[in-house]
Order: C-alpha cells, then structure tokens, then sequence
C-alpha cells in the first residue's frame, strides 16, 4: 500500500489571477503530479488563464499551424492537436491519481466531457459530444457546429494532468492562426458569442458545484 493510500489527503482547489505563462504552469503541474504519485501532496484542480498561444498535442500536423509567428508555440505531451489558450478562456488543469478511480482513460476522459456539458447546462447552453471529434461542442439555430470546450489529457504513472479548456469569452479571432484540433470544417464558440454575460467566477463555482456528481470516488 503506498502512503498516498494510507492516508489520503483531500482534493485541492486552486484559482491563479491574472495570466500565467504556459512553461510556469508546465513546470508546476510537473512537480505536481510527481508528488501525486508519490504521496506526498494531494489531487489538485487549478483554474488558470493563459497569455494568447498555441500548443500542439502529440498527433499535431504542422500544415495546421496557419500562423507560425502570430503567438508563441509549445509543443506538449498531452494527446490531441493543436489549440488555443489566452485571455478569456477558462483553463482547467487536472492532476487525478487514477489509481483510485479505476485505471481507466476513456473513462476519465468521458468525465471530463460530462462535466463541461453539466457545467454550461447551468448557463442554458446545450453542449454535446460528437462521435469521432474530441472535446465538447454546441449547435447554432442555423445547423452550424461550433467547438466550445476542448479536452487534451497526459498520464503518468496513473496520476493525470492537462485538462480542459472552456471558452468563456476569448478573442475567437486568435483560433484563425491554427486549425483547432485539426477540423476545418466547424467553428468555435463562446459563451459570450452565444449571448451569455458570464463572468470566469460563475464559471468556476459551477464547475465546483457539478464535480461531485462525476468524480468523487
């Protein structure tokens, strides 16, 4: 039994103003999950807004980045394509020891999705999986089919990290330098471009509020 099962230390939560540059949380989330797996610090959610820049996941196609120069570009672990981070998005990185909820990543990864489309349920928007298309995405009165969260994971030694990313209200013109998660053919949304006033606070007490529901173990 490891100590992290001896005793077990509860959930932390963790909200970051302002924007943090992406190798600083990087680098957090590293020595995080290491202590994680080691027992010696607990499972942590952290809410976090990024400056403007794209990431590429580890199935990234070069042709998919239309403006190499615009934002700065990190290549990460996490699975997935390219995507977004910059003002106005909620991002949320999450370091899980899966080890306690089952071993299993299809299953965390639909978790992940069901409680975006539970958290944006409470802001009346319709939010919905897509067979073969990762993340969570929503439909115009017009048929048309915008992506507004977006879902890239990492595992290590069973404990998780990355996260989710939910567009609150970001400069969507910023998605025009890639091709997000390599679908030309769908837009993006936020939930300022659906008529919501949100602010990044209502956000979070939902999700807070919701992930009872779907991940305690």
């Amino acid at each position: 039994m490891t100590e992290a099962e001896k005793n077990p230390l509860p959930l932390e939560w963790k909200t970051t103003q302002g924007l943090t540059p992406y190798d600083e949380a990087m680098a957090v989330m590293e020595q995080r999950v290491a202590d994680i797996h080691n027992g010696t610090a607990s499972e942590l959610v952290w809410f976090l807004e990024h400056p403007p820049l794209y990431t590429a996941g580890t199935s990234a196609n070069p042709q998919d980045l239309v403006a190499p120069d615009r934002f700065p570009v990190h290549d990460v672990g996490r699975g997935g394509q390219y995507t977004y981070h910059g003002p106005g998005q909620r991002v949320v990185y999450v370091m899980l020891d899966l080890t306690k909820r089952g071993r299993d990543v299809r299953k965390y990864v639909f978790q992940l999705e069901q409680w975006i489309i539970d958290s944006l349920a409470e802001f009346t928007v319709i939010a919905e999986r897509r067979d073969g298309r990762i993340g969570v995405w929503v439909t115009r009165d017009d048929g048309r089919e915008e992506k507004i969260a977006a879902i890239g994971v990492r595992v290590r030694k069973w404990v998780s990290f990355h996260g989710i990313c939910i567009n609150v209200a970001p400069d969507l013109e910023h998605y025009s330098g890639i091709v997000p998660c390599g679908i030309s053919e769908h837009g993006v949304a936020s939930l300022e471009s659906l008529g919501r006033s949100v602010t990044m606070a209502d956000v979070d007490a939902v999700l807070r509020q919701k992930w009872s529901g779907i991940f305690e173990v």
